[in-house]
């Protein structure tokens, strides 16, 4: 193994992502031989093929999943290092790629704003995506950091709480219930629920909630991709939801929708900063995480103002 070479490492990783030698090589800017002598030295070195070739393609087995996943943690270090001898010749502090669920889009911009005005000198990038999407990103190395409402369990992490994530059910403010006062969980669950895809942390959250209304989650509602999508057919008038309070601030406060209020909600959640247990920690990821204990909850929507029956307000700070 001690023959091995970034460029070999470089190589595989092209090949997984592109499917094929031909298009791997032009983006290497190699030629198709030079690619296929490339990955022949690795098999070769570890007596193992890397890829099954098939007539779709190279598809990786699973010695090509594990030098993957080698060559994406060596490509990780390699960065850290790069950020580290740039904060000793003063060039910067470093870069941070930020990962955040679509719920929590809705305040990542304003959070990213605050930390980079306290720290100019680190480049941050943001990447947006379904609970999946995020998780597999941490599984990749594709981001350093991320924000989401249940710490993933497919991937060694740590986690830090950083804020409360209400959870509540709203509806259209003309809807039969909007005006009544603590539903119960038998009455909202007769209601036509629109609902994020399998796997997402509402729904799942949604799942537990109603778990004990016989036959209720057996057929939960209609299934739509994005909380942009929900809310608008809420307001459309096709059903209710439940959602985090901090994805609906602007809509309660115009009175295009009203949360209800149901027994038991809000359900309290809480914000999560997620970051693999098994990743070094760059001078960047550290100062963010700091900047998270200490300031992200100021960064999250005020809860009380729309939810009155709730009193005090909960799940945000003024900024």
């Amino acid at each position: 193994m001690r023959n091995l070479t970034l460029k070999q490492f470089k190589t595989v990783q092209a090949i997984v992502s592109h499917g094929k030698i031909v298009r791997a090589a032009k983006v290497l800017g190699l030629s198709p031989p030079a690619v296929t002598i490339q990955l022949r030295q690795v098999e070769e070195e570890f007596q193992l093929a890397l890829f099954d070739r098939t007539s779709d393609g190279m598809r990786p087995t699973a010695a090509g999943l594990a030098f993957v996943e080698t060559a994406q943690a060596i490509e990780e270090r390699l960065r850290l290092l790069e950020d580290k001898m740039d904060a000793i010749k003063g060039v910067r502090i470093g870069s941070l790629r930020l990962g955040v669920v679509s719920t929590a889009k809705y305040f990542a911009p304003r959070l990213m704003a605050g930390f980079m005005k306290d720290q100019p000198d680190i480049d941050m990038r943001l990447a947006i995506g379904n609970r999946a999407e995020t998780i597999n990103s941490l599984k990749n190395h594709d981001i350093d950091i991320a924000l989401m409402g249940r710490p993933a369990r497919e991937v060694p992490v740590r986690a830090s709480v950083f804020g409360d994530h209400p959870l509540v059910i709203i509806a259209p403010p003309d809807h039969k219930l909007a005006s009544a006062r603590e539903i119960s969980k038998e009455r909202i669950a007769e209601e036509h629920f629109l609902i994020r895809e399998p796997g997402s942390g509402t729904r799942i959250s949604l799942e537990i909630f109603l778990s004990d209304v016989p036959g209720r989650i057996d057929d939960l509602g209609v299934e739509m991709g994005s909380n942009e999508t929900i809310k608008q057919a809420v307001m459309a008038g096709l059903g209710i939801a439940f959602i985090s309070a901090h994805t609906i601030a602007a809509e309660t406060e115009a009175g295009r929708l009203v949360i209800l209020d149901v027994v038991g909600m809000p359900i309290r959640r809480q914000w999560f900063s997620v970051m693999r247990s098994d990743h070094a920690i760059s001078p960047a990821m550290a100062t963010f995480h700091d900047f998270l204990m200490r300031k992200g909850a100021m960064y999250l929507p005020l809860f009380g103002k729309l939810y009155p029956h709730e009193g005090p307000n909960i799940g945000g700070h003024a900024s």
